[in-house]
């Protein structure tokens, strides 16, 4: 395990992680900001909503600052394992890979997926 993972995210959850990265990335239903400085920054200004970070990021020290960011602004962040797969998710274009995305604004039609990926958090982080 790498040393920006503070717990284990399970498969299924995973998929309710992409799919809500993908309704508000491509969907235009949220705003997102994309790979680890954009996300570093959102995080420390408290903006960003939901912070999702890739597991197979190299180096791991890459994110490592960011959990504790997240806690100290009590901002839920939660795991996916792969950039390439998160990236397509966010909406960029194919071929492209992104350490983290922020979720910076959710808008009623996303705000579902938002709040059960939210409430998984709150379990998985306990």
């Amino acid at each position: 395990m790498s040393v920006h993972i503070a717990y284990e995210t399970p498969q299924d959850v995973q998929e309710q992680v992409y799919e809500m990265v993908k309704a508000l990335g491509k969907d235009g239903r949220g705003a997102l900001k994309r790979g680890a400085n954009e996300v570093t920054k959102a995080a420390e200004r408290g903006t960003a909503q939901m912070v999702v970070m890739a597991e197979n990021v190299n180096p791991g020290e890459l994110l490592a600052h960011i959990p504790m960011i997240c806690k100290e602004k009590e901002i839920p962040f939660i795991y996916v394992e792969d950039q390439a797969y998160l990236a397509e998710a966010a909406g960029m274009p194919t071929g492209t890979r992104t350490a983290a995305i922020a979720v910076m604004d959710v808008s009623k039609d996303g705000a579902e997926r938002f709040n059960e990926v939210k409430g998984h958090f709150e379990t998985l982080s306990a």
